[in-house]
């Protein structure tokens, strides 16, 4: 869709006396886990499928020199079907401000939910730098390029039937999701997502996310650089592909999955669990010459391998 130019982005943020208390929560005793960068994308704040509570409790946790905004943080083609901004969606927002006003270097590539900012690309809103693309040197001197994905859509595309049947199954999946959570929670069961299990499972959802994945990595390859960062499709994946690095950081709206780099030069891939009230490893790559294979840590909590200080 078009937009005007002279929309003010600022409106959507509040003045930085209105922040201090943003980011509260951190509980007593709880340790803080500390990176040199973070990529976070498709939060979809403003949808209500978001899972910004389970985001809340890992920014609370967290620190990073960096942290990039990889895409589809705010859903406004959601809320312009129906307004929905939950308290805990202002205080996610909130934190972010918070962090950037307080030092973290906050940088955002827009994508195609919140695309009324890429205008304003290369401006800083509230300590938040912009950017269509972004160049990520890792502190072992990697170049990791950094694009949100929808501009691969139409590579993508496996024929316009299955595009619009695959948009209607995605809802119906993300509304059992929904409601399968409220049933297991009550129960004491962590969240699960169904739609992540069932699209897994399906031929043509694998179909889109190969040619997807081999689209963003041409596309790398082109831009000469190491390895690649993206979102858009709602599949985490950290890999090699003829030895430049495929990640995808995922989503908080099913997966709840982000990337890290380490203070000791390692590319994770982490995943939110409910259970244990922190990030899991699910895949990681030594950002060494050359890149190690991806190894798996599915059972590894993230605090085993992080710097961590007590927080009184």
């Amino acid at each position: 869709m078009t937009l005007a130019r002279t929309q003010d982005p600022t409106a959507l943020f509040p003045p930085k006396a209105q922040r201090q208390d943003a980011g509260a929560g951190h509980a007593p005793g709880s340790k803080t886990s500390h990176y040199h960068a973070l990529w976070l994308s498709d939060i979809h704040l403003g949808c209500k499928d978001c899972k910004a509570e389970f985001l809340l409790q890992l920014l609370a946790q967290t620190q990073a020199k960096h942290i990039y905004l990889v895409g589809d943080i705010i859903d406004f083609w959601a809320l312009k079907r129906r307004i929905y901004w939950p308290e805990s969606h202002n205080q996610v927002l909130q934190r972010l401000l918070q962090l950037a006003s307080s030092g973290t270097r906050i940088l955002y590539v827009p994508g195609n939910h919140d695309e009324l900012l890429k205008p304003y690309a290369d401006l800083k809103l509230w300590d938040i730098a912009l950017a269509r693309e972004y160049i990520h040197l890792t502190s072992g001197g990697k170049q990791l390029l950094m694009v949100h994905g929808d501009q691969f859509d139409s590579q993508v595309c496996v024929g316009r039937f299955y595009a619009r049947l695959g948009d209607h199954l995605y809802d119906l999946l993300l509304f059992l999701n929904r409601k399968l959570h409220q049933v297991r929670g009550p129960l004491g069961y962590p969240y699960w997502s169904l739609a992540s299990y069932i699209k897994l499972r399906v031929g043509k959802a694998q179909e889109a996310i190969r040619r997807y994945r081999q689209a963003v990595v041409d596309y790398a390859r082109r831009q000469g650089v190491d390895g690649v960062i993206c979102g858009h499709i709602h599949q985490p994946e950290l890999s090699l592909q003829q030895e430049l690095i495929y990640a995808n950081d995922g989503d908080w709206i099913e997966n709840c999955t982000l990337l890290a780099e380490t203070n000791q030069g390692e590319l994770q891939l982490l995943r939110w669990d409910e259970a244990i009230g922190t990030t899991r490893i699910v895949s990681a790559i030594t950002l060494a010459a050359p890149c190690a294979a991806p190894h798996d840590h599915k059972s590894m909590p993230t605090q085993a391998t992080s710097t961590q200080e007590e927080v009184a």
